[in-house]
């Protein structure tokens, strides 16, 4: 049965990351330093330096061949890019546009974001909203920003939220949340475990863990400003597993690190299968021979044990022991 979920791509309970992390404004979960986030060919890094100072924020470029660094930009306050559970994320797919995030020590309202052409190394904009507001995703062009929303209205819960879209041309936060058509729950709860994006950027799909265990896969359609969710099988190792896309983006593949597969959705109809099809009837039936061979084992010990006592007894009583 497919229920969709609202999104919380950024909303990682995580205090640290990289080499310098710090809480923000919302709240806004950010990363400084570390190896900050690419362009889509890789050629190019972009990383949040604090100042030695400690009151500005340094925006560096840095190249892939021999970590040469480039153009930096120098921000007034402490800024970082958005962390997500993909790690430090913010650049749009066509590079041209880089959301950063408002670090701080406390947490207040409103959320601020950073709007920067990382090409001019200027800033075009920045983004004030009332409320507590995280970074989810960006559109491939970077006309939607999409944010987490905290519903209860304060930053220390992030267990109750919704995934609103920004309109990055219109300067506006549209109205309305971003969910299923189907879906009449007023707010969603889970942990991201782990993310892929599609080639062209706009599919977004994460992994999340419910509050009571269950697992499932979000697709957030970037484009489209639209969000599915598949529920998976119980799975007590959700932080050893892996997404990843196959068959020219048709499949998203659920896997362990170790490359070892464990299911696969179809991309569209959400439909879940197996690898070799069907349910892993072969997985149980190899776990239930294996026990079943350690049984006979077992019984077989035993009588054989069993056998060698009656043998020292009936020796006994024969006088031959």
């Amino acid at each position: 049965m497919r229920k969709v979920l609202l999104s919380l791509g950024a909303a990682v309970l995580i205090a640290v990351v990289g080499a310098r992390a710090a809480a923000a404004d919302g709240p806004m979960f950010v990363t400084q330093d570390g190896t900050g986030t690419a362009t889509a060919n890789g050629s190019l890094r972009y990383v949040a330096v604090n100042t030695t100072s400690g009151h500005g924020t340094d925006l560096v470029e840095v190249s892939r061949k021999g970590g040469s660094v480039g153009p930096a930009l120098r921000l007034s306050g402490v800024w970082g890019l958005p962390y997500t559970s993909a790690g430090a994320e913010g650049l749009s797919r066509d590079g041209r546009t880089l959301v950063l995030g408002r670090a701080g020590i406390g947490v207040s309202s409103p959320s601020r974001f950073l709007i920067v052409n990382p090409r001019r190394m200027k800033i075009v904009r920045t983004i004030s909203l009332d409320g507590y507001f995280s970074y989810d995703a960006l559109s491939p062009d970077a006309s939607t920003l999409y944010l987490i929303q905290y519903t209860h209205g304060t930053s220390q819960d992030t267990s109750h939220y919704i995934v609103r879209a920004y309109d990055m041309r219109a300067h506006r936060l549209i109205p309305g949340k971003i969910a299923d058509r189907a879906e009449h729950e007023k707010a969603m709860a889970g942990y991201a475990m782990t993310r892929t994006t599609s080639a062209g950027g706009r599919w977004v799909y994460t992994l999340y863990q419910k509050p009571s265990g269950e697992p499932f896969v979000h697709a957030l359609d970037t484009v489209g400003r639209a969000a599915y969710c598949i529920d998976l099988p119980k799975n007590h190792a959700l932080y050893n597993l892996v997404l990843t896309l196959r068959d020219h983006g048709r499949t998203l593949a659920v896997h362990w690190r170790s490359g070892r597969p464990w299911l696969q959705v179809a991309v569209g109809s959400w439909r879940i299968s197996y690898p070799g099809g069907g349910f892993p009837w072969g997985w149980i039936g190899a776990a239930i021979g294996g026990a079943l061979a350690l049984l006979a084992a077992a019984g077989l010990l035993l009588r054989r044990r069993r056998g060698e006592k009656l043998e020292q007894d009936a020796g006994q009583e024969l006088g031959l022991a």
